[in-house]
């Protein structure tokens, strides 16, 4: 039987990773801190010197993935759980 629940949490897990408000929060925290890490990681490269590379514009992109990707885990997680907890019902405070 666990199994199937570990089936069911992983169906709740995705079910609530591309729900629209935890994109949207995600993406909102992704963009924040995406822009922090970038202007540490490559402002001067960019803004004064001028000379990025394409692999450097790839690991930019990823920069702002990173925080996108463990915001969301975060929220899908914490819903998958509190699912779980109160009995797979939805209540008003998880959505």
């Amino acid at each position: 039987m666990k199994g199937k629940e570990t089936l069911i949490e992983m169906k709740l897990f995705f079910a609530a990773a591309v729900e629209r408000g935890t994109v949207a929060t995600s993406a909102k925290v992704a963009l924040i801190v995406g822009s922090i890490l970038a202007l540490i990681n490559y402002g001067d490269r960019i803004l004064l010197y001028g000379d990025m590379q394409a692999l450097d514009w790839f690991k930019l992109a990823l920069t702002y993935c990173v925080p996108y990707c463990v915001a969301t885990y975060g929220a899908a997680r914490y819903a998958t759980r509190h699912a779980r907890n109160s009995g797979g019902k939805k209540t008003a405070d998880s959505t």
